[in-house]
């Protein structure tokens, strides 16, 4: 009895010890409206799925702020379905950053007469890799405009010890690649005061916002010779502010790009100027 005891209790030291390891971690979460989560030992994000598709959210990307370099995505969903919020910061992080039909952080939409036409949440998802240095999933993006059907096959992957995870995305039209098709890549801006800064030169875009009781840089990388035009939207209605960055598919009908945040209270990025510095040396 003594002896299976110990090695019950060295099981779950061994599932603890591991379970508190930094290592990236992607999965589909039905238990939560589809939602699918990623997450390294620096950031966290969702995307939403096909139990939201009448809400209001769709294609945007929500950030979840974390301050622990170990995974907290199954750990916050799980005690979410036991009655503690994720809304609320337990000491790891929380998710204070509103998105609804926005871009929310690296989200894309087409950009078509000057203006962004959004897709949906995905229809699909497929889990390619989910290991310690990097996960790496498939996200599926179905809709009409008009008369025209658009699919995006977005790739997203992670990797240990970055701030921003990378999105490569072929598009079809009609059954066809979209060869030089316009996409904007977006950054929502929650309020006025929020600071947006650029270097198109460097390829990158920041948004620096108070978040409660600390400060939150968003950003978008791209090679900066696939850069057409800067927008900046100000409608002044909430969650419709958006930097933009102004793109065009490849002959393929590709598109990569990367996106992430930093945040204050995590500690390492503490400011607006050492947030674009980080986005101006990432690697593209």
């Amino acid at each position: 009895m003594k002896s299976t005891m110990l090695f019950m209790f060295a099981t779950v030291s061994i599932v603890v010890a591991e379970s508190a390891q930094p290592r990236t971690h992607c999965r589909f979460v039905p238990d939560r409206k589809d939602d699918f989560a990623w997450e390294n030992d620096m950031i966290a994000f969702r995307a939403y799925g096909p139990a939201l598709k009448a809400s209001g959210e769709d294609s945007g990307f929500d950030c979840w702020l974390k301050r622990v370099d170990y995974p907290i995505v199954d750990k916050w969903y799980k005690e979410s379905a036991e009655g503690k919020s994720y809304h609320k910061d337990h000491g790891e992080g929380y998710d204070p950053y509103k998105v609804g039909s926005s871009r929310g952080c690296g989200g894309l939409a087409l950009w078509i007469g000057g203006k962004m036409v959004i897709s949906n949440v995905f229809k699909e998802w497929k889990i390619v890799k989910c290991e310690p240095a990097e996960s790496i999933f498939m996200l599926t993006y179905e809709y009409n405009v008009g008369d025209d059907t658009y699919r995006e096959e977005k790739q997203i992957s992670i990797k240990l010890g970055d701030r921003l995870f990378k999105s490569s995305s072929i598009f079809w039209k009609n059954g066809a690649l979209a060869v030089d098709l316009p996409i904007a890549i977006g950054l929502v801006r929650h309020h006025e005061i929020d600071v947006v800064a650029k270097e198109l030169s460097e390829g990158w875009i920041s948004i620096w916002e108070a978040m409660d009781d600390s400060e939150l840089g968003t950003g978008v990388v791209i090679n900066p010779k696939r850069i057409v035009d800067f927008q900046l939207l100000e409608t002044g209605k909430k969650l419709e502010d958006h930097a933009l960055i102004i793109t065009k598919t490849d002959a393929e009908g590709r598109l990569e790009y990367y996106a992430g945040y930093g945040w204050e209270k995590a500690g390492e990025i503490r400011t607006a100027k050492e947030w674009n510095t980080y986005l101006g040396k990432f690697p593209k």
